[in-house]
């Protein structure tokens, strides 16, 4: 039975007749045919579902008592649990419909109830971590008994269990507003199968456990782990890609061919490949042929018809394409004519494209980077599934362009369109449904919509949303067209039960429910009709004209909404914590995060506002547990890791009183927030106060080399707007401080020709060539009127024995200091300090005066005058009192001006 459990994991017909009791082969065997109604109607599946403990619970069915369910072969169960999850994503996914429904297999009941409620009693049961299911997907029951067969399973009792836990989890999460991580040890388990020798032994099934995973960590929103698990996955597959450069044209009208992006890739030969053709149109084997559909059964690829652009850029035959490793595996492919590729390697192609659209900003490079992928897997259509999402994300990609957003638009329709159809087998829709990012139905037809509103077409959106039953998005299509009173007067019909939400809903008016299954049924679709209640008194025309009113208004509605689902509405907590955010009521709204984060840990956002509100309540331990899961959930939000590197710094205030001293921060706590910064940077890299904080921590790390690279940072960002701001002198002495402790010696060839090698980046002169670096490159050629600059840089070059040039420095710093301000003439505070500035720059002349005047004689055979630099002295303080002395002539000061100039003139 081992051999037929990895056998139904892989998809592949289970051959192998002569083990196992023949009907457990002919189950596996209709299961590999898609055939559900012939296992579902089973005795076997009717035993599986009438003995399985609570598999019935809280539906309108009596199950009869049948043998322990521990009698039952685990095998047959798990064909029984599969079979119900495939014929839920049959009628919900890829269609097309089905030919039974639940009540053709759940046990028979003295109160003989509908379709509609069994599936409408179902959707409570579905909700997960606070969200609820999507009311209007079809046959929910087959879903909610495929969950709880497969859940009723002991962990140990079949060695696939795991993948299929997580494929479980994975389409429960498309029933869901917002996702909901799955059971804390389930990847884990699912990671343990990697090294089970059936696994280890198959290159195609290792590939497909990593993308699966890739695809868990893309519906949570976690594009790194996923981009990671994806390229796994390909390298596990043996494919060999490469993004690079053919010749080729792109519009109709182009003469010469130029280097356009091609994406070359070629999978590994697999048994029964041998005779698949240029075109895709003729493998031999067996499986290739179950996997490659005729033209005819695929989805229709809508042409662009533009008058400019072709269909596809075609490339110039060539048997080199301008690639630039020259050593490249994939040197040998025609960039115009390559080889088909395996249909699990295309939705390997399709996820890597959707994680780069994910990680990448939105722009014109993002684009022509995707397309190669998308066209590498359309070139050779092999599966219906990964045909459609290929055309789909196709679709995406194509609505941000004006020549192509039409043709977008169509070919969503068109999908939409042909998925009720009968044009390809079910086995073949279904092959690689777990490997591929296909939306369901309702998700397709809501992102039409969504479509629609991008070129203005408000009234198609709002039908599909209203048919949809999508209120959220129905209520701001009835604001964009200024109907804000309509759409309060449709959630409250909703509400008092006036308008009927589908056609599953008028169960509840029937004698058969019962008041508590009533309450229940309606509980979370009640609570999500209560929250956008109170989104609509927050935003409607009233609220401008009376906001205290609007405000009490909604925390009456999101309060309500939190009750009517027994405290399990996520969204409630969440809307009621902002709206308490808003109102600066920071520790009423702690709670209100606390309780959606108890529900559904993955809202990154609600984990933010709550760091935010533990800051303002200065309560630093718990706001720094807050930010670290926010960025654990949202690696890519910087402004987080910019908090939480905050927040470490704050670390051990918790209990500090008013009055008393602030404690030292450790240097464990620093270092986590330099580290913490570091990270946030990657995704802030044009944020200069991120930078600023950056460079401030890492001088009080010791990491003065990046202390350098921050400050460099945010010259580059802000010097042209504010100089002055641009360059923290404090830092900037910090720097050559370190630098000049050293003895320049070591910097300097000796007499034996070799010089000291620096240990570090971070002080002495290891740290020399940045800082001089920083300033010739960065600083002083944007910053020329800094004084504090100029005395820094003359610090550094009287360390490096250049006297001339130290002496220059100073006389720069001194000429854009306070002397060189007009006030100095009328201030008396500011001619002090001028007085004192130019005794110390006087003082400076006296020693490196002779060093650099013997310094320039010794460099040109002694031609320079002798004593230039008291010249020069005599100059600025004669010049000083002169601008001054109408003003100053009289103050007890101005005898140390007389005596500095006396002192000059007797020198001589």
């Amino acid at each position: 039975m081992n051999e037929m459990e990895w056998s139904i994991l892989r998809g592949v017909p289970y051959t192998n007749s002569d083990a196992g009791p023949w009907r457990e082969n002919e189950l596996a065997a209709q299961l590999g045919e898609a055939d559900f109604k012939s296992i579902l109607l089973s005795s076997e599946a009717q035993s599986v579902i009438s003995s399985t403990p609570g598999l019935l619970e809280g539906l309108p069915s009596s199950p009869t008592d049948n043998e322990k369910n521990e009698q039952l072969d685990p095998v047959v169960r798990l064909i029984v649990a599969i079979a119900l999850l495939h014929a839920f994503v049959q009628v919900n996914w890829t269609g097309p419909e089905l030919d039974f429904t639940s009540l053709d297999i759940l046990p028979k009941s003295t109160s003989s109830p509908t379709l509609e409620e069994i599936n409408a009693t179902s959707i409570p049961f579905l909700t997960l971590g606070g969200e609820p299911a999507y009311h209007l997907s079809s046959q929910p029951s087959l879903f909610l008994l495929a969950r709880r067969l497969f859940l009723s399973f002991p962990r140990e009792s079949l060695p696939t269990l795991p993948l299929w836990l997580l494929r479980l989890h994975l389409v429960h999460l498309s029933l869901l507003d917002e996702p909901v991580s799955p059971p804390a040890d389930l990847l884990e388990t699912v990671r343990d199968l990697l090294n089970n020798p059936n696994v280890t032994a198959d290159q195609d099934l290792t590939a497909t456990i990593h993308l699966e995973i890739g695809l868990l960590h893309h519906a949570l929103a976690q594009e790194k782990q996923a981009n990671q698990e994806f390229l796994a996955a390909s390298q596990a597959s043996g494919l060999e890609f490469e993004l690079t450069g053919a010749l080729g044209k792109k519009t109709k009208y182009q003469v010469a061919s130029h280097s356009q992006l091609v994406l070359l890739a070629e999978s590994r030969k697999r048994e029964g490949d041998e005779e698949v053709t240029q075109d895709g149109s003729g493998p031999s084997g067996e499986e290739s042929r179950k996997d490659e559909p005729s033209s005819s059964a695929l989805p229709e690829s809508v042409p662009l018809n533009d008058d400019t652009l072709l269909e596809e850029t075609q490339f110039t035959r060539s048997t080199h394409p301008t690639t630039s490793n020259a050593d490249s595996r994939l040197a040998h492919l025609d960039p115009s004519s390559q080889p088909p590729l395996h249909p699990l390697d295309q939705s390997l192609l399709l996820s890597l494209c959707l994680s780069q659209h994910n990680n990448s900003p939105e722009s014109g490079l993002t684009a022509s980077q995707m397309m190669p992928f998308l066209a590498r897997v359309l070139s050779h259509p092999r599966n219906w599934s990964i045909h459609t999402t290929g055309l789909l994300l196709r679709s995406r990609l194509e609505a941000a362009r004006s020549r192509t957003v039409e043709r977008s638009t169509l070919q969503l329709q068109a999908l939409i369109e042909q998925m009720p159809t009968s044009d390809s087998s079910t086995t073949e829709r279904l092959r690689y449904f777990h490997q591929l990012p296909l939306p369901s139905k309702w998700e397709m037809e809501r992102e039409l919509a969504k479509r629609f509103l991008t070129v203005g077409v408000v009234r198609s959106a709002l039908e599909i949303f209203t048919r949809l039953e999508m209120w959220e998005d129905a209520v701001m299509c009835l604001q964009r067209m200024d109907r804000e009173e309509e759409a309060e007067t449709i959630v409250k019909d909703l509400l008092e039960g006036k308008k009927i939400e589908s056609d599953l809903v008028p169960a509840l008016g029937r004698a058969s429910l019962t008041e508590p299954r009533r309450a229940k049924l309606t509980s979370a679709r009640e609570a999500k009709l209560w929250c956008l209640l109170g989104d609509l008194a927050l935003n409607a025309e009233s609220a401008t004209k009376d906001p205290v009113a609007a405000r009490i208004t909604a925390i009456e509605h999101y309060t309500k909404a939190w009750e009517v689902s027994a405290h399990t509405s996520s969204r409630a907590m969440r809307s009621l914590g902002s709206l308490r955010v808003g109102g600066r009521e920071y520790e009423e709204a702690i709670p209100c995060f606390r309780a959606a984060l108890d529900i559904n840990p993955l809202y990154a956002r609600a984990w933010f506002a709550l760091g935010v509100c533990l800051v303002r309540q200065e309560r630093w331990t718990e706001a720094k547990d807050a930010f670290r899961r926010q960025v654990g959930v949202e690696e890519d939000d910087a402004e987080g890791w910019n908090n939480l590197a905050a927040v470490y710094l704050r670390l051990g205030e918790d209990g500090a009183r008013d009055g008393e001293a602030t404690p030292s921060v450790s240097y464990d706590n620093k270092m986590l927030a330099f580290r913490a910064l570091r990270q946030g940077l990657r995704y802030a890299y044009a944020n200069w106060r991120m930078w600023q904080n950056y460079m401030i921590v890492a001088i009080d790390v010791g990491e003065l080399s990046e202390a350098a690279r921050a400050m460099t940072r945010v010259i580059e960002e802000i010097s042209t707007k504010d100089p002055i701001l641009a360059v923290d002198p404090d830092v900037l002495d910090k720097l050559v401080d370190s630098v000049t402790r050293d003895d320049y010696s070591l910097a300097t060839a000796g007499e034996n020709g070799e010089k000291a090698v620096p240990t570090t980046s971070n002080e002495g002169f290891g740290l020399l060539p940045i800082v001089e670096r920083l300033f010739d490159v960065t600083i002083l050629p944007r910053i020329s009127d800094s004084p504090r600059v100029w005395r820094a840089h003359g610090r550094l070059l009287r360390w490096k024995e250049d006297w001339s040039g130290a002496l220059e420095d100073y006389l720069r710093a001194y000429r854009c200091g306070v002397a060189a301000d007009e006030r100095v003439e009328r201030d008396v505070d500011m001619w002090r300090e001028a007085v004192e500035e130019l005794e110390d720059l006087v003082a400076v002349m006296s020693v490196l005066g002779p060093k650099a005047k013997a310094q320039a004689e010794a460099s040109d055979g002694g031609k320079k005058k002798k004593g230039d630099w008291k010249f020069a002295a005599k100059g600025l303080v004669r010049t000083f009192m002169g601008r001054t002395r109408e003003s100053f002539e009289g103050e007890k000061d101005w005898e140390r001006l007389q005596e500095l100039m006396d002192e000059l003139k007797n020198s001589d």
